[in-house]
């Protein structure tokens, strides 16, 4: 539809009203006739939501299919049970299927088509079949794909018992339907579209129960039409549901305002973006703004917030919820909602003696939410290459008095930052915000606009005003929340923006902190997608992957069937005995007052859980150094500790294999041992090395940055390492870990009936492990069985009992101490230990 302006002229253009003198009118409710109206009549829009809704199609075909692979017995269980329900429908088993789908889209089509062209939809009606071909063809194409591909498990699970392979895999009927519905709608508009789907779902449940098609099937094709009438919808444009010119008019006439002039600002929202903002009516994005007057000659600003332009606000809104934890993140959907909390927002602040828009009130009229302010007080962007630290000061207090009274912005941008007639700063856009905040909230707050005049004026100056109004205090307090994530998009699209900032911020702001309190200072978890968070989501990835890849439930449960039940037992105190002995190795460096016995053991028994996603011991590394770090130690001290920790381990791995392998002379594994390997390894470690201290650059930042720490974290583990008492019960401890964790494979091999020397599996063992556990895989995966099978087959032990032996050993040291990992780690987690 062509842009049309619609203008009407009042009767008597001579006649002005006095503010003081209401004008005469001829209308009986007071208002005055003919206003004059300059708007752009309704035209076609691409509706950000119509993308939202398309990428949730695609997540809900992928999650059917995902189903019907993984959980196949599930799936499979509740068919049978519609199938089951199904049978009082016997009766039409007899009617041809084809009849039925061809009868449900065709009158599907007919229905939504006649209303369109009834209301001279004509490119919509085109629209809609246009979508309807697309989706049969979409789905052809997928069931074409892939059955050429022929993945037998794809297959399997886009299959019902009508499917044919080629184009007949997916039921083509429902993406067809779906597609034509979705482009012909919005339902809540038309009638024909609502009950178009009520059809199309009853359709689709009468052939499930039918077993003609299967639940994946149809979730799948019904997500391809939804697809393609989404993208269609949204390339082609929806008309604008929202209130325009004399609807416009009404609705302010029900709010008091007789309004004789309406004028459109053209220049606003048609040459932005769907979020474009303006300080008129306080950086309300995607609306409407217009100059009205009314009969009393008071001007007034017009703000009109249509519920498809608020889409895209509501899922920034959204992201921003993801995106952090620990802070609340404000969700309205409608723009009622939005509009009216705006409108508390300035309210509220003005109430507490800030300077802010005057409101007129709100009105609300069918899908659009209008907000009126008045039109003699206007806000200006402020310059923000002239800002002073007078500036800097005046906007701190601002914020202050509005954090004091429990009011948070929750998004300050440079866009925010505005200037009132009288040329004092002031911060707009509040209707993000919230009232009754908690205390992240207020620090986010008071952080990115700390973080945003430190890029305009430099982190001393920043710092500097933060100084002059919120104090030292609150400042050291803010330190924890300087980091990227607290800063908005807008902020690091200015030009002074750099990687920098954050860290000389943090600096500037630890300075003012005793040694002690800022050394102990760690960030605030203020992102849900931080590195950290990244690297846990891809360890828990893993640990799945390995579950569901790696496990042999039939080896291992036949093993675990077949072993002796009392020597089954027995592996399983060992396997205590091992925990408590890890316990003692590292509790034996904590000191007094920071040791927590019931912690220590759980960390060591979250180590099964941490093991399954990492290689073999850098999860036990990773989650001491958690553990210290939560019981109070620094990171250098912390760092050392659970070095010294595994330097014992390994040193006195070492120690003991020497020692046995004297008195038992055992040079079973001798052949095993890759001649040169380690020194290779050694070699090529250094060669880097070596190389890269050849580049000036590389050779600089090591000596200036990594060769201070290295020295600090040395006289660290010295130090740990030095005090005898500690040392002894460290070394004490892995003693009883390696004894008893040899002793527990070598009571796997008595399950079996294997009668063997204890010391010289115990060796065996030791050796064997080591060398597994080299295998860059989670725990060692693969690597440990695979050299506990060969290595005491070598030595005498049958194939057959060797490998069940190593299977009973790592159903309970590997298997087992996943779930009971993954539940000390939420008991460390709740208790703050992790």
């Amino acid at each position: 539809m062509n842009d049309q302006t619609i203008t009407a002229t009042s009767g008597d253009d001579d006649s002005k009203a006095s503010p003081d003198v209401r004008p005469m009118s001829d209308d009986v409710s007071g208002t005055t006739a003919h206003p004059v109206i300059e708007d752009v009549a309704p035209r076609r829009i691409h509706d950000f939501g119509d993308l939202v809704h398309a990428v949730s199609a695609v997540l809900l075909a992928a999650v059917a299919i995902l189903s019907s692979i993984y959980l196949s017995g599930f799936v499979t269980g509740v068919e049978s049970d519609a199938h089951s329900a199904g049978r009082a429908l016997n009766w039409m088993v007899d009617l041809p299927t084809s009849m039925l789908q061809q009868l449900t889209i065709v009158t599907i089509a007919v229905m939504a088509i006649v209303q369109l062209l009834v209301g001279r939809e004509w490119l919509q009606s085109a629209l809609a079949l246009l979508a309807m071909f697309g989706g049969l063809a979409t789905v052809w194409g997928i069931s074409m794909a892939v059955s050429t591909f022929g993945n037998f498990t794809f297959i399997t699970a886009l299959s019902s018992p009508s499917s044919i392979i080629g184009t007949g895999l997916l039921p083509d009927f429902y993406a067809g339907s779906a597609a034509l519905l979705t482009v012909a709608g919005p339902r809540r508009t038309r009638s024909t579209v609502k009950w178009g789907w009520n059809i199309l779902y009853i359709s689709s449940a009468i052939l499930i129960l039918l077993s003609i098609n299967s639940v994946t099937g149809v979730i799948v094709s019904l997500s391809v039409g939804r697809l393609v009438g989404m993208l269609i919808r949204f390339a082609a444009g929806t008309k604008n549901q929202g209130a325009w010119g004399e609807d416009l008019v009404q609705a302010l006439n029900g709010i008091g305002l007789h309004i004789t002039s309406l004028k459109r600002r053209m220049d606003v929202d048609l040459s932005h973006g769907s979020l474009a903002s303006t300080l008129d009516d306080d950086l309300v994005e995607g609306s409407r703004l217009y100059d009205a007057v009314d009969d009393w000659g008071r001007a007034f600003v017009v703000s009109a917030l249509d519920s498809q332009a608020r889409t895209a606000g509501y899922v920034k809104q959204l992201w921003q919820w993801v995106r952090f934890t620990g802070v609340a993140m404000r969700r309205d959907r409608s723009p009622r909602e939005a509009t009216q909390h705006h409108m508390a927002m300035i309210l509220g602040l003005r109430n507490a003696g800030l300077p802010t828009p005057k409101i007129y009130g709100v009105a609300d009229t069918g899908e659009t939410s209008i907000l009126v302010l008045h039109g003699d007080d206007i806000m200006h962007e402020c310059n923000l290459n002239t800002l002073s630290d007078k500036d800097a000061i005046a906007l701190l207090r601002f914020l202050s008095v509005a954090n004091k009274r429990g009011y948070t912005h929750r998004r300050i941008t440079p866009d925010t930052l505005a200037r009132l007639e009288s040329g004092t700063p002031i911060i707009a856009g509040w209707q993000n915000g919230d009232d009754a905040s908690a205390a992240p909230n207020i620090a986010l707050d008071q952080v990115q606009l700390l973080l945003l005049l430190a890029v305009l004026i430099g982190p001393e100056r920043a710092v500097t005003a933060g100084r002059d109004v919120l104090g030292d205090d609150t400042m050291i307090s803010l330190t924890p929340f300087i980091q990227k994530a607290a800063v908005p998009a807008g902020t690091r699209a200015l030009p002074g923006w750099n990687k920098h900032i954050v860290d000389d911020m943090r600096a500037e702001m630890r300075a003012l902190a005793p040694q002690e309190t800022a050394e102990a200072m760690e960030p605030v978890s203020l992102s849900r997608f931080s590195p950290r968070s990244f690297i846990g989501m891809v360890l828990l990835i893993v640990a799945v992957v390995v579950i569901f890849t790696q496990l042999k439930p039939d080896e291992v449960i036949s093993a675990v069937k077949n072993a002796n039940p009392v020597m089954a037992i027995v592996c399983l105190i060992f396997e205590l005995i091992a925990l408590l002995g890890s316990a003692l190795e590292l509790g034996a460096f904590i000191e007094r007052d920071k040791r927590n016995p019931l912690g220590i053991f759980m960390s060591q028994v979250a180590q099964g859980f941490a093991m399954v996603s990492m290689p073999a011991g850098v999860g036990p590394a990773f989650v001491n150094l958690q553990f210290l770090r939560k019981s109070g130690y620094r990171n250098t001290t912390a760092t050392a500790i659970m070095s010294a920790v595994m330097a014992v381990y390994y040193g006195g791995t070492v120690l003991m294999l020497f020692v046995i392998g004297i008195f038992t002379g055992s040079d079973a594994l001798s052949s095993m041992i890759p001649t040169n390997t380690l020194i290779v390894i050694v070699g090529i470690v250094l060669m880097a090395l070596a190389v890269a201290m050849m580049i000036p650059p590389i050779r600089h930042y090591a000596t200036d940055r990594l060769l201070p720490l290295v020295k600090a974290y040395a006289r660290q583990l010295i130090d740990v390492l030095t005090n005898p008492k500690e040392l002894s019960f460290s070394v004490l401890g892995m003693l009883i870990l390696n004894v008893a964790t040899g002793l527990e494979f070598w009571a796997a091999l008595l399950a079996f009936g294997q009668m063997t020397n204890p010391l010289e599996t115990l060796f065996i063992f030791l050796v064997a492990n080591a060398i597994g556990s080299a295998v860059p895989t989670p725990g060692g995966l693969g690597g440990v069985e695979a050299a506990l099978t060969f290595s005491f087959g070598a030595a005498g032990v049958p194939a057959g009992i060797a490998l069940s032996a190593t299977l009973l050993y790592r159903a309970l040291f590997y298997w087992l101490r996943i779930p009971l990992g993954a539940l000390s780690m939420r008991w460390l987690d709740k208790h703050n230990l992790i």
